[in-house]
């Protein structure tokens, strides 16, 4: 995730409400359908839509099935408030169910927002023309006498227009503007109006990138909203009396752990370049239209990047020193606004006109179609923090409501920064852990989501801060309330506390948030992956709890591990690198934590050990660090692009250029970079836990040495799709089969580890491995589930010479070549395809035998080498077949050439069709050299 924060404002560009009026009476009910032409195209950097003929794709209906509050639980009593143009006379409400909701019987919108210290509630209400223009339609004063239960504040509207918006205007004490010590810690502010934690939908802009009206002055108590980059936003309201979304029987996948294949990706990204020849670029649809190349490709499981709503203008600001007039995004999204709304600005159907429900059935769509191909929908979540930021940042929502409840406070007021984003949230305060899991169990029951990633999820088992709702004498036996600090719970030394004597941000051994998670009857399937460390410091790779093995972790000492060994560091890599193949036992099955580990040896020590090898998400690469292209290219990071002197982003990348920094025309060197990046497929393809591939990694993406694009949204960070379609290395293909492989082989997706019975290690002599820190050969062989049913054979050179290995014998089998990172494409995996003829692959395999069938293989330097173990006789058919191919071949010569055309000849006009592409002159080199290895 990125850590930077600020907000920042640029340009003005005015949205025309009457524009957007006409547009949503054009898409009517249903979007409109895109065979009628809403083709979205960029212009300005705005998502705009022209009419043309085009094929028809399926999209989302504005019917929705709300939640709804039974009447005999709304209190239909009218209360003081009058009734208008847009609703009827309200109602006193009910505090049953949060959010909006609508109640069928009494024809009626009910309200609930929970704010205990909060003085007074106005609800906000706006049509979208007055929303853009930063001013309320309606304001309805909540009465705390007849409009508040408890903690919770209710009304409901009868006969509402449910084309208007939401939001609320809530006051009470601010410490910046009164000096009682009661103020302390609260944050209210009557000249905002802010967004309903529990929304299902947000509306301040329509599309991507667009800024809000140029003309209005946001300084000015008359308008709503904090500049063009954060207009006034508002919550779409439920609509009564439609029918549900057509799951068509979608129900939960359920793919064993073990078998998942995860893709970690980013929606707008995917799709936002021209090449991708969608027609809703940029959007959850333009994703739907890409499916079935993720199925082709693999995977089984999509991990989103954020997609709860965030604001990508947060940054925006010209970036210093662009060129191009580029301006800062926050392109990544790890910054929420609120977290039951998908982001509206990735859909095509709000930037089509179209309300929330549209947004909905168009987020349920993707899961469903993605269902239909087999793969999950995994949600990268981010309950670390929310955009509000530190104390200078905007009061968006949370701050406005209850600071002391939703954030980490100091006893004066000041936030806890664990997150590094100004902010955090204050996760096992029971009103913001009520919140977090119901956000949960809305998007598995409402969206049929698959699981979460919860971004630095070591924040979530932190202690909270609490605090008296007043400032009382201390009570004997109790928590004492400092007095001069406004109610905030601490200890004997003025330390804030849980208000059980628990120190603020103590990391728990038992975190009632994780625990309440793990333990949730809806969520029982729902597979949760920990990034089990935070800003602070605080890492739990290996003993996040996990209440019975329910939790899954990125595995960081996996990708250190792997990049380490594989670019030929001197030390413990070799050993480290085996067990990383293996699951990582010593992370995830050993109970002794190392000496340096201070979570695992205090308060994490119960959760350490006894896992299985799917608590460990491998990893080589993610979205924030070097892709797999710049892991091999760049030594150090070159993020001037980023406008802050490069002194952004991790310095220590445990990358190695292969000879020479960046792009280079030197042969030698790019041929040792894709040898490198195969490598690293391998390594993670191979090894036993959960495989990440990063977006773009399997065709080779480059972010021009750039590990921190948080603020891109260009090239650096879009697929090019001319790039995945041209593959003139090779590389998507090699990923591609490499998957295929990997699921075709239970061996490599074990739910135990590994036994001496299952595996045993090799150096250059069978069965004498070396684990000496000058070591750069790994080796094993690794048997196969059933007796007697052969196995494979793995070994990665990372040294810079080249090794002559004796392969094990087993009575009555042989060896037969799969992999071979040191020869060019297509002969690198030799799995018969569209790129490699079955006979080609055969002769490949055959001509290999003049190594295997004396017992030893050569490995080059710096490559990775798989072979499969089959039957002697196997291997003898495939050898007398090579011979009568030998002998048709000749014959045919001696009638005057072959009938069809020799896999030589086949090849050479492949690599004629590529002359032209950038990788041109390398394709004639593979069919060379492929040419000379088959003679």
């Amino acid at each position: 995730m990125n850590t930077s924060t600020g907000l920042r404002c640029g340009s003005n560009r005015a949205v025309g409400s009457k524009q957007q009026q006409a547009a949503r009476n054009a898409a009517g009910r249903a979007i409109g359908s895109v065979r009628d032409a809403c083709k979205p195209t960029r212009h300005s950097r705005a998502l705009t839509v022209s009419c043309k003929a085009t094929v028809q794709l399926e999209v989302p209906k504005t019917v929705t099935a709300p939640r709804q509050v039974p009447a005999k639980s709304v209190s239909l009593e009218p209360v003081v408030q009058e009734a208008t143009a847009h609703y009827g006379k309200p109602l006193r409400g009910s505090p049953t169910t949060l959010g909006a909701t609508y109640v069928k019987d009494a024809d009626a919108i009910n309200f609930a927002l929970t704010s205990g210290s909060a003085k007074g509630v106005k609800l906000v209400l706006f049509t979208e023309d007055d929303l853009a223009m930063g001013k309320a339609t309606y304001e309805v004063q909540l009465d705390p006498a007849t409009n508040k239960t408890g903690d919770v504040w209710h009304i409901a509207l009868p006969q509402c227009d449910t084309s208007l918006l939401y939001a609320y205007r809530v006051t009470g004490e601010n410490q910046d503007k009164n000096n009682a010590p009661s103020a302390v810690g609260h944050k209210f502010d009557e000249t905002s109006v802010i967004v309903d934690p529990y929304a299902k939908g947000i509306l301040s802009r329509r599309r991507y990138g667009e800024l809000g009206p140029a003309h209005l002055d946001y300084k000015s108590d008359e308008v709503l909203g904090l500049a063009p980059t954060w207009p006034q936003a508002a919550a779409f309201l439920p609509k009564p009396g439609e029918e549900d979304f057509d799951w068509e029987g979608d129900t939960p996948l359920e793919l064993p752990m073990e078998d998942l294949v995860i893709y970690e990706m980013h929606v707008r990204g995917f799709t936002a370049h021209p090449s991708a020849a969608v027609q809703a670029p940029g959007t959850y649809l333009g994703l739907i239209e890409k499916l079935d190349y993720l199925k082709e490709l693999g995977v089984n499981a999509i991990e989103l990047l954020p997609v709860f709503e965030f604001n990508e203008l947060e940054y925006y600001s010209p970036i210093p020193g662009s060129t191009t007039g580029e301006h800062r995004f926050n392109f990544w999204g790890y910054s929420t606004v609120n977290f039951f709304s998908p982001m509206a600005r990735y859909s095509f159907a709000i930037a089509s006109g179209a309300d929330g429900a549209a947004l909905q059935q168009e987020f349920k769509l993707l899961v469903r179609e993605a269902h239909k191909r087999g793969i999950e929908v995994i949600l990268d979540v981010v309950f670390n923090h929310t955009a509000e930021g530190n104390q200078l940042g905007p009061t968006l929502s949370f701050r406005g409501l209850d600071n002391r409840v939703y954030y980490m406070l100091a006893p004066l007021g000041e936030y806890y920064n664990y997150s590094g984003c100004g902010n955090t949230l204050n996760c096992n305060h029971p009103t913001v852990r009520k919140l977090i899991v119901d956000c949960l169990r809305y998007w598995v029951t409402e969206f049929h989501v698959d699981g979460f990633r919860f971004d630095l999820a070591s924040i979530l088992t932190r202690a909270h801060s609490a605090w008296h709702t007043s400032t009382p004498s201390p009570v004997a036996g109790a928590p004492p309330a400092a007095l001069h600090s406004g109610g905030a719970i601490v200890d004997e030394t003025g330390i804030m506390t849980d208000g059980a004597g628990v120190p603020t941000g103590t990391p728990l051994s038992d975190p009632p948030l994780v625990a309440a998670i793990s333990e949730d009857p809806v969520l029982r399937e729902t597979k949760m992956i920990a990034e089990a460390w935070d800003c602070d410091g605080l890492y739990q790779v290996g003993a996040f709890p996990h209440y019975g093995g329910r939790w899954s972790e990125w595995n960081g000492t996996y990708r250190d591990t792997v990049r380490q060994f594989l670019k030929g560091t001197e030390g413990p890599w070799a050993g480290n690198f085996a067990s990383a193949l293996c699951g990582s036992p010593n992370i995830y099955a050993n109970t002794h934590p190392a000496e340096t580990d201070w979570w695992a040896n205090n308060a994490g020590r119960r959760w350490r050990g006894n896992r299985a090898p799917t608590a460990s998400i491998n990893f080589v690469s993610a979205h924030d660090g070097f892709s797999l292209a710049d892991l091999v290219t760049y030594n150090d990071k070159h993020n001037n692009a980023n406008g802050e002197n490069n002194k952004d982003g991790e310095n220590h990348n445990l990358s190695w250029n292969c000879g020479v920094e960046g792009i280079t025309e030197r042969l030698d060197v790019n041929r040792l970079r894709q040898r490198q990046m195969r490598n690293f497929q391998c390594a993670l393809l191979l090894s036993h836990g959960v495989p990440m591939l990063q977006m773009g990694d399997e065709f080779g993406h480059s972010k021009a040495g750039n590990n921190n694009t948080y603020c891109h949204d260009s090239e650096l960070n879009w697929v090019d799709w001319r790039q995945v379609a041209d593959d003139s290395h090779g590389f998507a293909r090699f990923t591609r089969q490499l998957i295929q492989f990997r699921h075709t082989h239970p061996e490599l997706r074990r739910t135990s580890y590994v036994s001496d019975n299952d595996i045993q290690w090799h150096g250059e002599a069978a069965f004498k491995p070396d684990w000496t820190d000058s070591s750069r050969l790994v080796a094993y062989t690794l048997k196969k589930h059933a007796p007697d049913a052969g196995g494979l054979y793995v070994a990665f050179n990372s040294g810079h010479t080249p090794k002559v290995v004796e392969l094990p014998h087993w009575h009555g089998r042989a060896w037969k070549v799969v992999i071979d990172t040191g020869k060019l494409a297509p002969y690198d995996i030799l799995i018969p395809d569209a790129e490699l003829a079955p006979e080609e692959a055969e002769q490949a395999q055959l001509a290999a035998t003049m190594w295997t069938a004396g017992g030893y293989y050569s490995v080059l330097a710096w490559s990775t080498v798989v072979l499969e173990s089959v039957p002697e006789a196997e291997l003898a058919a495939l050898r007398s077949r090579g011979r009568g191919a030998s002998a048709a071949g000749a014959a045919l010569a001696r009638a005057g050439g072959p009938l069809t055309p020799t896999p030589q000849q086949q090849r050479a006009e492949r690599a004629s069709k590529r002359a032209a592409s950038p990788g041109g002159l390398m394709d004639e080199i593979r069919a060379s050299k492929a040419a000379d290895m088959v003679q």
